[in-house]
C-alpha cells in the first residue's frame, strides 16, 4: 500500500473539511451583517460588549454561547433513537459532498501527481447527486421522530420540495455533460479553459446560460434557502422539522444548511464559471510564468473569489425576496423549471448534432 498517498489523501480531506467547517461561522457573521444592512436591522451591527462591536462579531459569539449552554432537551414523546440520529444524517452528506470538487489544477512535485481535490472519482457529479439525495432523509426523520405536527409538516414539505427539485437539478447539468463530454468535475473545468471563437472563455454559463439559471434555482431549493425555506417556515410551522431540537442538535442542522450552501456554490462555480480557471490565462502558461506551487495558489484564489461571490448571492437573495407559497413552490418546480430543463437538454442535443463545430 502507498502510505504516502494515503497520508496525502487524509491531509487533503482534513484541510478541505476544516476550510468548509470554518466557513460556517464566517457565513453566519456575513449573514448577520448582510441582513442588518439590507433590512436596517439594529442588532447585528450594533450589539456590543462594553461598547466594543468587533464589526458585528459579538452577535455570532452570543449564538455560540447560546448553543453550548442551552439545555439538551429530548421530548418525552419523541422516538429517541431516530430523534438523535436525524441531525447526523443531515450533516454527514453535507460534509462529504465537496470531496470531488477540484480547487485548483493538478500539482506535480518530485514526480508525484497530487490532485487538488479530496477524491478524483470517475463518477464525479453523480457522487454529489447521490449524497444530496440522502440529506432529505435526515430532515424527514427529524420531523417524524419529533412526534410534533409542525415538525412533521416541515418534514413532509421537505421531502416533496427536495425530491421535486432534484430532478431539475440533475437535468440542468445534462447539457454541461454533453458539451464537455465528461462527468468528472476536473475534466469539466479543464474543458472550460478553452476559448470560444478565440475570445470568450468557454465557461458553462456561456455555453449553457439557461442551465445556469435553472441549476441555481434548484440549488437554492435543495439548500432550503429563502425563497425556498418551506421546510422551516418560522411564521407558519414554528421552524418546521427542527422545532423540537435545541442546543447543539439544532446547531448541527444549522451547520449542515451552511455546508450545503457552500457545496452548492462550489458546484455553480465549477460547472458554470470555470472553477479554478483564470480567464484568458491557461494553466500551462501560468505554471511557466510563476512556477507550479504559486500557480496552484493563484488558481485557489480564483476559485475562492468566485465562491465568495455566490455565497454572498445566497445571503443577498435570502434577505431580499419573500418566501413562496407552497403551491407556488411546486408549480415553479414541476411546471416551469423541470420542462425548461428537459427543453434545454433537447436543444443542446440538436445543436451538438447539427452544429458540431459551433462550440469548439
Amino acid at each position: 500500500m502507498d502510505w504516502t498517498g494515503v497520508g496525502i489523501s487524509i491531509l487533503k480531506a482534513s484541510v478541505v473539511f476544516f476550510m468548509v467547517l470554518s466557513a460556517v461561522p464566517v457565513l453566519v457573521w456575513a449573514e448577520r451583517r448582510g441582513s442588518a444592512f439590507i433590512q436596517h436591522r439594529l442588532g447585528p451591527n450594533r450589539v456590543n460588549i462594553a461598547g466594543i462591536t468587533l464589526f458585528g462579531l459579538v452577535q455570532p459569539l452570543a449564538d455560540v454561547v447560546k448553543f453550548l449552554w442551552k439545555e439538551e432537551y429530548v421530548p418525552a414523546h419523541a422516538n429517541r433513537a431516530f430523534y438523535l440520529l436525524a441531525p447526523v444524517m443531515f450533516l454527514v452528506p453535507a460534509a462529504m459532498a465537496f470531496a470531488v470538487v477540484p480547487l485548483a489544477d493538478t500539482l506535480v512535485l518530485d514526480g508525484r501527481t497530487i490532485h487538488m481535490q479530496v477524491a478524483n472519482l470517475n463518477i464525479g457529479i453523480l457522487y454529489v447527486f447521490a449524497l444530496g439525495s440522502l440529506s432529505v432523509y435526515g430532515i424527514v426523520i427529524a420531523g417524524w421522530a419529533s412526534n410534533n405536527k409542525y415538525a412533521f409538516l416541515g418534514g413532509i414539505r421537505s421531502s416533496a420540495q427536495m425530491i421535486s427539485y432534484e430532478l431539475a437539478l440533475s437535468l440542468s447539468v445534462v447539457g454541461i455533460l454533453m458539451i464537455y463530454g465528461a462527468i468528472q468535475l476536473g475534466e469539466i473545468v479543464h474543458g472550460q479553459g478553452e476559448l470560444l471563437f478565440g475570445v470568450i472563455p468557454k465557461w458553462g454559463v456561456v455555453t449553457q446560460p439557461l442551465a445556469f439559471v435553472l441549476f441555481t434555482i434548484a440549488v437554492f431549493a435543495e439548500a432550503n434557502r429563502l425563497p425556498f425555506d418551506l421546510p422551516e417556515a418560522e411564521n407558519e410551522l414554528v421552524a418546521g422539522y427542527h422545532a423540537e431540537y435545541s442546543a447543539m442538535k439544532f446547531a448541527l442542522f444549522f451547520m449542515a444548511e451552511y455546508m450545503a450552501m457552500v457545496t452548492g456554490a462550489m458546484l455553480i462555480v465549477t460547472l458554470f464559471f470555470g472553477g479554478w480557471q483564470i480567464p484568458w490565462v491557461s494553466s500551462e502558461a501560468l505554471r511557466a510564468a510563476v512556477g507550479p506551487i504559486p500557480a496552484v495558489l493563484l488558481q485557489l484564489g480564483s476559485f475562492t473569489a468566485k465562491l465568495g461571490f455566490f455565497l454572498w448571492l445566497f445571503i443577498w437573495v435570502r434577505w431580499t425576496l419573500p418566501r413562496f407559497r407552497y403551491d407556488q413552490l411546486m408549480d415553479l418546480g414541476w411546471k416551469i423549471v423541470l420542462p425548461l430543463a428537459l427543453a434545454n437538454v433537447f436543444v443542446t442535443a440538436l445543436v451538438l448534432y447539427f452544429g458540431r463545430g459551433l462550440l469548439s
